[in-house]
């Protein structure tokens, strides 16, 4: 399941608690010079799109987060996500990004979503194949390295 989050959600994450009434993982989300940018990212978008971002919760715990990476253009909505180290493997993102696809597919302003993954990343590709992504390019990132470029219709 996915929640939108609120700026609250970040303050706690960033505290190491857990956000709303939802149990914390054993391992956190991701750390806090990651939680801190995508705070400054889910500001960036909400000024010109919301939803921005959403809590991935599997079984009452915040297991992960999936924010729209950059404000959409032409109907395109970059996404990226990310699971507790702990919680990896168990189908959580797959799970999330299917919840994704649906609220994309309900929202007008949305006529495709974008990932990008690394080429090594063979968890993360299997799950945007799964979830509708075609593969539509490759480039290379200076802080990332080489990585996939996913496409999936919503239209």
């Amino acid at each position: 399941m996915i929640l939108e989050t609120h700026e609250d959600d970040y303050a706690r994450l960033l505290l190491g608690q857990a956000p709303r009434d939802l149990r914390p993982t054993d391992t956190p989300i991701a750390p806090p010079e990651v939680l801190a940018m995508l705070v400054d990212l889910a500001r960036r978008v909400e000024a010109d799109f919301s939803p921005a971002a959403w809590l991935i919760v599997e079984n009452g715990e915040a297991v992960g987060l999936c924010s729209v990476t950059k404000p959409p253009q032409n109907g395109l909505v970059e996404i990226g996500y990310g699971v507790a180290p702990s919680r990896q493997g168990r189908g959580s993102a797959g799970r999330a990004i299917a919840d994704i696809v649906r609220w994309a597919r309900t929202d007008p302003r949305v006529q495709a979503l974008s990932a990008e993954t690394s080429t090594t990343n063979l968890a993360s590709q299997a799950v945007l194949t799964r979830n509708g992504f075609l593969r539509v390019g490759e480039r290379v990132d200076d802080e990332d390295g080489p990585l996939i470029v996913w496409r999936c219709s919503t239209q």
